[in-house]
This record gives structure tokens, C-alpha cells and sequence, in this order.
């Protein structure tokens, strides 16, 4: 059992809390005023941990924490039956760990080693952003309220111009009808082991929602380093798709350009090089949840 005094681990949660807290809060503020965000509302909505979770820092399995009275009031969450408290010090009881969590755990394992495994590709250039309001009438497009960048005919005509080949099911499903049949792969829920790989953009975004669905036994740190991947891979998602979205900060990648395809892929590659690393540490913590 490793063991964290009362300063690393207060330092890890401020670290923690720097990298989610302004957009939690954020997305919290909107929710209040019934108002919403075609980009930062995605970490929120489409990943379901809520933003006082997402706040609410806790070590991984096989830590245990010096702790103080005090820190009982202002992380009352450590008190919860997941941990047990004795002598001033608190740790995660791995007792409490549930078979479907085990078995979540190994199928997550699973897919990162897949994921590591499989080489990555890089010629999507964002087009399922596209291909998800291909040939849709105006009522039907998702971002209500935000116009698209180019007509309806230039944009049908880039998605028909390029070749779609996206191979992650939760941005596929969001294609039109018309769509589906121009992509080269036809991914499912129950694919997803053979179809993912790590150049994709919401492969590298779900790393945040796996390693929630793992909390707390994967520990905060890790699901915030992968919340802050997720939430970079999202706005080159919104940069690259149709919406102009230039009235809140986001400048285009042209995807519709030759300059702009080569744009998005270097940046891509970014992102992927950044998630290899987050990926090999889900794929402990993962292991370390299965063997608990």
C-alpha cells in the first residue's frame, strides 16, 4: 500500500481541480439558467459524470491518505462506504468491489490493449461532423441556433468528394441515413473491440469515459488528465465541423481545403501521441480494478 501525506494529496487535488473545475462549473451555471454550448456541453451531456463528481477527487486503489478532521468536512465524499478510515488515514476497500465492475474493468482493459495494439489512422479529417448533417433539412441539424459554413449542396458535395471512413460507433449512429452507406466501415456496439483505433479523435475523447465508469477505483487523477484530452480533442472536433462557431472563439480548420485536411491531421496526430500515454496508465488501472 503506498501511502500519500496530507500535502501530495492536497496537491493533487488542486492540480485536479485546475483542469475541470472552470468548465464544470461552467456547464453547471448554464444548467441553472437553462441555457446550453454547442462545444463544452459535449464533456457533460454526451459523458454522463456529473460536474460535482467530476469535481470530487479521490485516490486510486492502493493509496491510502493522511488525513486531518478537517479534511472529513471539506471532502465528505471520503467518507463514503467505498473507503475505510482508521488512524487518521483512509483508503479504498477493494471488499466493495462489485463483479460488474470487475467485468467493466476487464472489457476497458481489453479495449486499450486492442486500441495500443492496432495501428492508428489518420485520413478521417473530421468528416463525421459532416456526414452528420449530410443532406439533413435545416430544422433536424443538432447545434440549433448556430449556422452552418457552407450550403447544403457544398457540403453534400465535399462528404460525396471525400472518402468516409470513420470507425468509431458513437459518431457513426449520429450519420444520416444517406450517410451511412458512403462509409467505408459500418461500426457497432458490438465491433467496437475490432473497429477502434487510436488516430480516431472520439476513441481518444472516450479515455475521459472510461476512466469515469472505472471511478473511484481508477483515482481522480487520471480521469482528469483524460478529461483534459478529451475536452482538447473536442474543440478541434467543433473547429473542423460545418457550424460557424467563430462568435465564441472557435477559428475553423477549412477541412473543406487540401491546407485544412493537412491542418487537422497534424493536429490529430497531436492529440493521439498525448492519449497513448493515458491510455497505457487506463489499461493498469484497469488491470489493478480486475485483480483487486
Amino acid at each position: 500500500m503506498i501511502q500519500w501525506s496530507r500535502e501530495e494529496w492536497k496537491a493533487r487535488q488542486a492540480a485536479h481541480l485546475g483542469r475541470v473545475e472552470v468548465l464544470a462549473d461552467r456547464f453547471a451555471l448554464r444548467r441553472s439558467h437553462g441555457t446550453k454550448h454547442p462545444v463544452e456541453d459535449f464533456l457533460f451531456t454526451y459523458y454522463n459524470l456529473s460536474p460535482a463528481k467530476l469535481k470530487e477527487w479521490v485516490p486510486p486503489l492502493g493509496v491510502t491518505l493522511e488525513v486531518s478532521a478537517e479534511d472529513w468536512l471539506e471532502c465528505p465524499w471520503l467518507a463514503s462506504e467505498c473507503f475505510v478510515r482508521e488512524n487518521g488515514s483512509v483508503w479504498l476497500d477493494p471488499r466493495r468491489l462489485t463483479d460488474p465492475k470487475r467485468q467493466l474493468a476487464n472489457w476497458v482493459r481489453e479495449l486499450c490493449q486492442r486500441v495500443l495494439e492496432r495501428p492508428s489512422r489518420f485520413r478521417c479529417h473530421g468528416l463525421h461532423e459532416w456526414a452528420m448533417v449530410y443532406q439533413q433539412s435545416s430544422e433536424k441539424v443538432r447545434h440549433e441556433g448556430y449556422e452552418l459554413r457552407l450550403p447544403a449542396l457544398e457540403i453534400a458535395s465535399l462528404v460525396e468528394s471525400q472518402a468516409l471512413c470513420c470507425t468509431h460507433y458513437d459518431a457513426f449512429r449520429f450519420f444520416t441515413p444517406s450517410a451511412r452507406p458512403l462509409n467505408a466501415f459500418q461500426p457497432s456496439l458490438e465491433t467496437r473491440l475490432e473497429m477502434e483505433q487510436g488516430g480516431c479523435l472520439h476513441t481518444n475523447m472516450d479515455l475521459y469515459k472510461w476512466s469515469s465508469k472505472l471511478l473511484p477505483w481508477c483515482g481522480s487523477d487520471l480521469v482528469g488528465e483524460c478529461f483534459a484530452k478529451a475536452w482538447a480533442a473536442r474543440q478541434l472536433d467543433m473547429r473542423a465541423s460545418p457550424y460557424e462557431l467563430r462568435s465564441l472563439g472557435y477559428e475553423p480548420v477549412f477541412i473543406e481545403t487540401a491546407e485544412g485536411r493537412a491542418e487537422y491531421e497534424t493536429l490529430q496526430k497531436a492529440i493521439a501521441d498525448d492519449a497513448e500515454p493515458l491510455r497505457r496508465r487506463l489499461h493498469a488501472a484497469a488491470t489493478a480494478v480486475m485483480r483487486a
